[in-house]
């Protein structure tokens, strides 16, 4: 029996879904063929990607190089576990990468080599990381007028403290007393 909504009756009707959701389901046709070509680039039935350079291909990091490095330096570790640059990275793997103050947390879905788009590479892990800290709100710095010269004493310890920084001036001049 159709419902009222059911007017052609030519078939089920697909249940809506969100916006982000049917973006992750149904890639556009570009980045369809991306991830086909990465994955051929890539290695075939079992076998494995170095963690240096699949953290460069998905656009963790800039170079691989910076990938190498952030694995001697102890920065990387997969499955709990420090890696040389060398460690084979397999499906299911948990990678953690500390870079700029921030631990990136991600979980390996797809193999790949090759450096690619990053509509491509975020569809090779799914990411776990806690989000980003809050930048700091820091106080523009005073514009002074053109022409206006540079600023009095008075002016600094005023800028100085619309900024935050009261207590800095007031240790400078101490700093600057001697015994």
């Amino acid at each position: 029996m159709a419902s009222e909504h059911d007017e052609g009756g030519s078939g089920p009707v697909a249940a809506p879904q969100d916006g982000a959701a049917a973006a992750a389901a149904v890639p556009d046709p570009k980045t369809a063929a991306a991830i086909a070509a990465a994955e051929a680039a890539g290695p075939q039935n079992g076998e494995s990607v170095r963690v240096d350079s699949w953290i460069w291909a998905v656009r963790l990091i800039k170079t691989r190089s910076l990938g190498a490095t952030a694995c001697r330096g102890g920065h990387v570790r997969v499955n709990g576990e420090r890696v040389k640059p060398a460690h084979a990275l397999r499906v299911g793997d948990e990678v953690r990468l500390r870079q700029e103050g921030r631990e990136r947390v991600v979980v390996v879905k797809r193999l790949i080599r090759k450096r690619v788009g990053a509509p491509v590479a975020v569809q090779c892990y799914v990411d776990n990381s806690p989000p980003p800290p809050p930048r700091e709100a820091v106080a523009p710095a005073g514009i002074r007028d053109r022409g206006a010269g540079r600023p009095t004493k008075r002016d600094r310890r005023e800028m100085d403290r619309l900024r935050g920084l009261e207590g800095l001036s007031s240790s400078r001049r101490d700093a600057g007393t001697g015994p």
